[in-house]
């Protein structure tokens, strides 16, 4: 697939950094297609995941996305919060001349996927997340349970306000223990396409995965009870980075959710389902 990169300048005078596979006809429930938002994860930049590309192209999918505020191309956003991912998306999509479309969201954009459905519901028609996180307010769940000490010592640090969040990543290392065995191999694999986005997220400096840490353990500015589209939760059952016990917490409470846990997988090698995903967003456009 033929990735088109454009920067569109919004009203409030920030630009967004655009990825569009384009294509005739796959705009929404009007075409043979499906046009899909893809939310990246942190620290990412928004191209769209190579892949799955072939997946894509089986099931007419065109893939839209975007650098997050502060990330690669895209215009820093200070203070924003998961919320703020909605009005973006629908301002690309009025720029692109997409009506309805689906969002998938992986790791840290899963949240960002989650605020597309509660916010658009007249616009999106179907949300999948795989390896995602709860709200950090989620009564009832031990938020930092099961994740690797690395992890939680960022997040923790970002819930001390920004200042205490810089000094952390001044002196942060790479930790593979974050990852399991099968996430290493994926990344190996499959999956080593993230050389792509890892790297050139972090280009420019940590603003933007210092926003993206400040604004997961800060009040989202939706309820992901509100989701009325359809609901697909993918996770990795061995996740050290997200637990599985976020998905199975707003599993039990979205009344469209449908929780898929892959008991073997952890926090990348999850992904190997996306063309699973994706069928299942297919399968939502009409």
């Amino acid at each position: 697939m033929k990735v088109t990169e454009s920067g569109l300048r919004l009203e409030d005078g920030r630009t967004l950094h655009v990825y569009d596979t384009g294509g005739d006809g796959l705009y929404d429930t009007g075409g043979d297609g499906l046009a899909v938002f893809w939310h990246h994860g942190t620290p990412n930049t928004g191209s769209p995941p190579a892949p799955l590309f072939a997946a894509a192209e089986r099931l007419s999918v065109r893939w839209v996305s975007y650098d997050r505020p502060g990330y690669g191309g895209s215009s820093p956003l200070p203070g924003r919060d998961i919320a703020s991912a909605a009005a973006d998306v629908r301002a690309i999509a009025d720029a692109l001349g997409i009506d309805r479309f689906a969002v998938l969201g992986h790791s840290g954009g899963g949240p960002h996927a989650l605020a597309c459905g509660a916010l658009l519901p007249d616009r999106v028609l179907g949300v999948a997340t795989a390896a995602g996180l709860a709200p950090y307010d989620a009564a009832g769940l031990d938020w930092f349970v099961g994740m690797v000490p690395s992890s939680a010592a960022s997040l923790r640090a970002a819930m001390e306000g920004r200042a205490a969040k810089e000094a952390y990543e001044a002196g942060a290392g790479y930790d593979p223990e974050m990852f399991t065995d099968a996430d290493h191999e994926a990344l190996a694999g499959t999956w080593s396409w993230f050389d792509e986005v890892v790297g050139p997220a972090l280009e420019g400096g940590p603003d933007g995965l210092i926003t993206d840490d400040l604004a997961y353990v800060a009040p989202w500015g939706f309820d992901p009870v509100r989701i009325t589209a359809p609901l697909l939760l993918l996770h990795g059952g061995q996740d050290r980075i997200a637990p599985a016990a976020h998905s199975r917490w707003l599993a039990d409470r979205c009344p469209t959710a449908e929780l898929r846990v892959r008991p073997a997988d952890g926090h990348i090698s999850v992904l190997d389902a996306g063309a699973e995903a994706l069928e299942w967003l297919a399968a939502r456009r009409g």
